[in-house]
């Protein structure tokens, strides 16, 4: 690696050069630690005795024959602060927390079988993305583990399966780069290239990956460039100064009680983008939503402490060298700012981003769930006012695990009312969101009307499905998401104005609302009651005269009160004015079937 171009901020796979790399007559190991006074290396191979690493330059360097895969080791370094032991920042493999022992790993010891997904994979700017957030320690636990958990590959088959049946099109993990605390999620990463110990082997992960593709199922992973865990045998003052953090506690602390990246020093550039390249290039993954893109706008996150620009520079060559490596990989970002151009290209002033959450929209969306029926008419504009800014970004909408747990209630237990009355708004309001424009996210036991709060230590609630209520909302759900994937005008050109038309936008008094939405030559109509009373929606057909009913959400088969064996056709009076019936809490979708 050139040192040179390593300190001017522009390598993208610096993994190849430090960490560790065995072959077949030992291993290598190299550690950046310019503030060390010296550096020495303990492992299974030493018997945990110290031998001394040898310095060159700002590198510290070490060969073993006696080193070989599989076997444990840790960096020993001695500054002004003491002797620390540290785990290895670009080890690919990790021992089990609260041991943190850096393992030696071959990352070419498993080998892909997905070149027919990598040739045809897109960024799916014209075709359906329904996105499954999972938490792979609590979708499902292992009754036979201590801590409940599957291995990548052990998971693999059942995760897909279900995946596939219920409509989702690509996997979102929340972070598997490894982490002390199971409580962070991922999120607070002590090990930025090594996936988790808690399931597996960076080899069966890679089966992971590999049979997600085989089946047509993208994969995305949660990436975490602005902070990291604080834990002292990790990135914390590596080397004995402040070499990945800044040295200013002002700035250097996150809200998390994490350490902020301190992105105006190069080599934690090289360190960050190298990271998100290897989870790319190495593991096949299809995308990265990158966390908390606000605090890396903003000095802790803080419009009115100003732009970090320096983070903001970093983001924008970060993104855009990946794009150059990756051209059909997605990069999302989960953003609550209002910094402009987040999903433009960097070449016209973005930050480079294919996508961006709009936590604009979940929230004005669950908060007009919340409230009470007869004051819906002054929150009517929180559902129209997403399409005044939609076309402002490539927007993704996202109900994510964020919105499941910490006292906030799960999705269904956010709706208004009763037991009951939750099941048909629910309905109601997913198909608000498969049918508005824009990307889906959901997580997981939202799709079954989980009432219980997310707890990563407990897996879901799968047996309520026993209950008909959540079992008929399951089968709504995979109903929907194939309404979604089926339909060219719900998924395609949804970022085009042309493509999206107010019918009914200003019925506050009813809380009725429809749109159309259009492509290829196919034309939708969406309708919506979100009182609690039967509504009547009065719109006209501009060139057709009948619609063909595709989906019901009060439909008995989902719980509701319609019933019907088969969808029928709505007809236009002779002015070309329909008038449809909804019942309370509904929504119905309609195809056009003639001009």
């Amino acid at each position: 690696m050139d040192m040179h171009e390593f300190y001017m901020g522009n390598v993208f796979d610096a993994y190849n050069f430090f960490g560790a790399h065995c072959d077949t007559e030992g291993t290598t190991f190299r550690t950046l630690a310019p503030a060390a006074q010296r550096v020495t290396i303990i492992g299974e191979w030493t018997d945990w005795q110290e031998e001394d690493m040898e310095k060159q330059g700002t590198v510290y360097f070490y060969y073993s024959p006696k080193a070989r895969k599989g076997m444990m080791y840790k960096y020993v370094i001695y500054s002004a602060e003491g002797r620390v032991e540290h785990c290895d920042p670009y080890g690919f493999g990790m021992e089990l927390r609260p041991a943190f022992a850096s393992i030696i790993t071959d990352l070419w010891e498993y080998r892909f079988h997905d070149e027919k997904w990598l040739a045809k994979r897109t960024k799916n700017y014209d075709s359906p993305m329904n996105i499954y957030e999972v938490h792979l320690g609590s979708w499902r636990t292992n009754p036979n583990n201590e801590n409940g958990w599957y291995t990548y590959s052990e998971i693999a088959d059942s995760l897909i399966n279900y995946v596939k049946q219920h409509g989702y099109t690509h996997i979102e993990f929340m972070p598997l780069s490894e982490h002390p605390a199971d409580c962070s999620w991922g999120y607070q990463n002590t090990g930025f290239f090594a996936p988790t110990s808690r399931y597996g082997t960076a080899a069966q992960l890679m089966e992971l990956v590999d049979k997600c593709h085989k089946n047509d199922i993208g994969v995305i992973m949660d990436f975490v460039p602005v902070h990291f865990a604080l834990d002292g045998y990790a990135l914390a003052k590596y080397d004995g100064s402040c070499l990945y953090e800044y040295p200013s506690g002002d700035v250097g602390h996150s809200e998390w009680g994490t350490c902020n990246f301190i992105h105006s020093r190069r080599e934690v550039c090289c360190f960050l983008q190298s990271a998100a390249n290897y989870w790319l290039e190495v593991f096949h993954f299809d995308g990265l939503r990158m966390d908390a893109i606000s605090r890396a706008i903003y000095w802790q996150g803080e419009p009115s402490r100003g732009v970090n620009g320096c983070t903001v520079d970093f983001i924008k060559k970060m993104n855009e060298g990946l794009h150059k490596r990756h051209p059909s990989a997605m990069l999302i970002a989960e953003d609550s700012a209002s910094f402009p151009k987040i999903t433009a290209p960097v070449e016209y002033g973005g930050l480079g981003f294919d996508y961006k959450w709009d936590l604009g929209w979940m929230n004005d969306t669950l908060d007009y769930f919340r409230t009470p029926p007869a004051e819906r008419k002054e929150q009517h504009n929180k559902l129209t006012f997403s399409m005044s800014y939609f076309y402002n970004e490539l927007y993704l909408l996202p109900f994510s695990h964020d919105e499941n747990v910490h006292g906030k209630a799960t999705i269904i237990q956010k709706m208004w009312g009763d037991y009951e009355e939750k099941f048909p708004q629910a309905r109601a309001m997913y198909m608000y969101m498969y049918t508005h424009p824009g990307k889906k996210l959901s997580f997981m036991g939202g799709e079954i009307a989980q009432f219980r709060e997310w707890d990563e230590k407990r897996e879901q609630d799968w047996d309520i499905l026993k209950y008909p209520a959540h079992d008929s909302f399951s089968r709504y759900m995979s109903d929907l998401s194939a309404l979604y994937l089926n339909h060219t005008a719900l998924n395609c050109e949804e970022y085009s104005m042309s493509a999206f038309k107010w019918l009914l936008a200003d019925e506050c008094d009813t809380s009725v609302y429809a749109y159309e939405r259009s492509s290829g030559g196919e034309r939708v109509i969406c309708i919506f009651n979100f009182s609690d009373k039967p509504q009547k929606a009065v719109f006209k057909g501009d060139d057709y005269s009948r619609l063909r009913e595709i989906l019901n959400s009060d439909r008995d088969v989902y719980g509701g009160n319609t019933h019907f064996e088969r969808y029928g056709t709505v007809s236009a009076d002779s002015k070309g004015i329909f008038g449809i019936k909804m019942q309370p809490f509904s929504g119905r979708v309609f195809q056009s079937v003639n001009k």
